[in-house]
């Protein structure tokens, strides 16, 4: 292909329309109107010979030419953004979004200090969004996130990947300020005899506590299952209590009445802890901006 006889700003209306789906939301993203969108996109489909984009009831589904072609574009136009980015980052003076995956426990003790750390960045727009359901490798891939903070650095495996242990959380119980046995225990019987909140959101493992109960004769009693959004509600107004990291369970008691009590003394094993990890893809290593957001979100939880 002869590209000095191709305009190659259509590849930018490529990338935007690959990320919004959207003919109108790919023109918002990059100022252009919905006619000059359409425009554009019949000018692409011309040059290269395939239809790219088939309207659907839910939006604009990318052909599979479409698919091969996302990845190397979006490379190739991050690779020229690197080029011109100033060799600094002046967060206080730059106009720019990141893209950031939490998963819950990362949104309930990282999100709002977060954003009181962009107080003197008015140009700095985060896009928080959360991870449970996300292809986090894929949209790292693609350049549709910055980083992600989740529990599992499996969840973006491979040499391409660059991670951090943000913390490690000890898990507690919290129940309402005033629970009946709150002034008891802790001892493994305690645990077993009362009435279990599972948070079926969370993603954490506490098969460490089920473990230790069963080996003792003993089960958790779990009578419900509910996401974090509704589990401080929950505890408050009934005698149900809800194994949660301890950075969550600060979260929930700086808002709510509740008490966070210690579990019984366990054999010392990572799986008793809550990870909070950080990753991103190694292409941005060297980015100025992203080396900043990198920086900004381990200060963060260093200071949770």
């Amino acid at each position: 292909m002869n590209w000095s006889a191709y305009d190659l700003n259509l590849l930018v209306v490529f990338d935007a329309l690959m990320r919004e789906r959207s003919v109108t939301r790919a023109g918002a993203r990059i100022g252009l109107s919905q006619p000059a969108m359409s425009h554009a996109l019949a000018r692409l489909r011309y040059m290269l010979k395939d239809d790219l984009f088939v309207r659907t009831p839910t939006g604009m589904a990318p052909t599979l030419r479409a698919e091969e072609l996302a990845l190397p574009i979006r490379q190739a136009l991050e690779a020229i953004e690197r080029a011109f980015e100033a060799p600094g980052f002046d967060p206080a003076l730059a106009v720019r979004e990141f893209a950031v995956a939490l998963d819950n426990r990362a949104a309930l003790a990282l999100a709002a200090p977060l954003v009181g750390e962009l107080a003197g960045a008015p140009g700095i727009k985060l896009r928080i969004r959360p991870s449970g359901t996300l292809d986090i490798a894929g949209l790292l891939d693609r350049g549709e996130l910055d980083l992600a903070v989740v529990g599992d650095a499996r969840r973006a495996a491979g040499e391409r990947f660059g991670s951090r242990r943000l913390f490690d959380d000890a898990f507690v119980l919290v129940m309402r300020a005033d629970h009946p046995a709150r002034d008891e225990g802790p001892s493994l019987a305690w645990v077993a005899g009362l009435p279990h909140l599972d948070i079926s959101s969370s993603g954490d493992d506490v098969r460490f506590l089920d473990d230790a109960l069963t080996a003792h004769g003993l089960a958790r009693r779990v009578v419900l299952s509910a996401p974090y959004l509704s589990a401080p509600a929950l505890l408050t107004q009934s005698d149900m209590v809800a194994v949660v990291g301890q950075r969550v369970a600060a979260e929930f008691a700086r808002v709510h009445p509740v008490a966070i009590r210690p579990l019984p003394h366990l054999p010392a094993d990572r799986s008793v802890s809550a990870q909070a990890v950080m990753i991103w893809h190694r292409r941005s290593d060297g980015v100025p901006a992203h080396r900043w957001l990198r920086d900004l979100v381990v200060g963060v939880a260093n200071r949770i």
